[in-house]
């Protein structure tokens, strides 16, 4: 189950040198380059906007507006080897002025994460997206964001802490009461 399992550090730092070629592309207006960068982010980027703006629509259109600010400043994109991280920046900050404006939150329902593309993923096994369907249903939403950084983003704690404003501390106390919280979850489930 890809929850537990440790994450593969080698294909995110070569995920995070695509990213960084296909931001650098974008920046000399190379077409191409940036619908590579929508096709592999959109999922992970409309995830992290619904669980800010628990809002279908809402994250729809800040995960549309982020790819547009993407596209018109990726020149001002300085490649440190993170590209997750700024990409999700932009949409975090798309998000707040979204709830500035609006001054709304709503529950969100597990439906509103089934827009998400991962029937279309092909890495994920048919139990990986079962775990993803109960991750979604047992999680609190600021649970589920560090969940999705670090399990979907491949972020790492002190990113996700940084990214989150909160203590790296914070951040690793929440997952790992997470991933408890789901084992329990799925051997209770398996018991019935």
């Amino acid at each position: 189950m890809f929850l537990f399992m440790t994450i593969d550090t080698e294909n995110i730092e070569s995920r995070d040198e695509r990213l960084d070629s296909y931001l650098s592309a974008v920046a000399n207006g190379d077409n191409d380059a940036f619908a590579k960068l929508y096709e592999e982010t959109y999922s992970a980027v409309f995830g992290f906007a619904l669980s800010i703006l628990k809002h279908h629509r809402d994250a729809e259109d800040a995960a549309q507006n982020t790819f547009v600010v993407l596209h018109t400043s990726a020149a001002a994109y300085e490649a440190k080897g993170k590209p997750m991280a700024y990409i999700f920046t932009v949409t975090r900050n798309i998000c707040l002025m979204k709830l500035r404006e609006a001054k709304k939150t709503a529950a969100t329902s597990v439906e509103d994460y089934e827009h998400l593309a991962f029937e279309d993923d092909h890495s994920l096994s048919t139990e990986d997206k079962l775990v993803l369907q109960t991750v979604l249903s047992v999680l609190s939403d600021d649970d589920l964001q560090i969940v999705m950084l670090h399990a979907l983003a491949g972020m790492k704690f002190r990113e996700i802490a940084h990214l989150l404003d909160l203590t790296i501390s914070t951040v690793l106390s929440k997952y790992h009461r997470s991933m408890t919280k789901l084992r329990k979850h799925l051997i209770e489930e398996g018991n019935q």
